[in-house]
């Protein structure tokens, strides 16, 4: 499916804030690719929302985050949950973090749909097709806190 194709290394640095309960480093999202891997530092702040809980990811040293993204969700028909995530900021730093995001293929434009074998008369398609291009255009310019996937949503 090109999967892999389009990548993206994102750095991210958060220096250290004296009022961290203030503000916030990345407001909760979800990821727009098929799969984030993400390296972080030892500092700490990277959350999941679980049942509603924002939930701490500690670090591990040497280890990877995998996150599961928006359009690995579509694709699978929602048989894979994109995780919505935020990071928080603190006192100590600076924290740093390196993700790569696996995209997918945008140029030329390649068609994404729910996969053809998970979809059957008990499991109807949930999404409609659509481009990266179009799923980042949709993205970038929805509310913050609302899903990219929302618009591409059927209404079954």
């Amino acid at each position: 499916m090109g999967c892999a194709k389009g990548r993206a290394f994102v750095c991210h640095y958060y220096p250290p804030c004296p009022n961290p309960d203030l503000t916030m480093g990345t407001s909760k999202h979800t990821d727009p690719p098929f799969l984030t891997i993400l390296l972080q530092d030892q500092i700490g702040g990277l959350q999941i929302c679980r049942n509603n809980k924002w939930i701490d990811v500690q670090p591990v040293e040497g280890s990877f985050i995998i996150n599961i993204g928006d359009l690995l969700q579509m694709v699978s028909n929602d048989e894979f949950k994109s995780v919505e995530h935020r990071v928080l900021v603190n006192k100590i730093g600076p924290r740093i973090s390196v993700a790569c995001f696996f995209s997918g293929i945008a140029v030329p434009a390649k068609i994404y749909e729910p996969i053809k074998e998970l979809i059957s008369e008990a499991k109807v398609p949930l999404y409609k097709e659509f481009t990266v291009f179009d799923y980042i255009n949709n993205f970038y310019s929805r509310p913050i806190g609302k899903s990219g996937l929302d618009d591409f949503r059927l209404q079954n």
